[in-house]
């Protein structure tokens, strides 16, 4: 298990029942972002690989 794994775990228990738009998730990871600007490249990493999911 990596150690991102438990912070995954503990999201899906605690908020794993609630329904959420990828506007909203876009906007709590700017707010990360502003908040932690260190972290910048690995939200962006996350956020493309999800846009492209679909991509062939």
């Amino acid at each position: 298990m990596y150690f991102t794994d438990r912070g995954i775990e503990e999201l899906s228990s605690r908020r794993g029942e609630e329904q959420i738009t990828f506007a909203d998730l876009a906007g709590r990871l700017t707010e990360f972002v502003d908040l932690n600007p260190d972290f910048e490249v690995p939200i962006e990493r996350l956020a493309t690989w999800l846009a492209r999911l679909d991509d062939d």
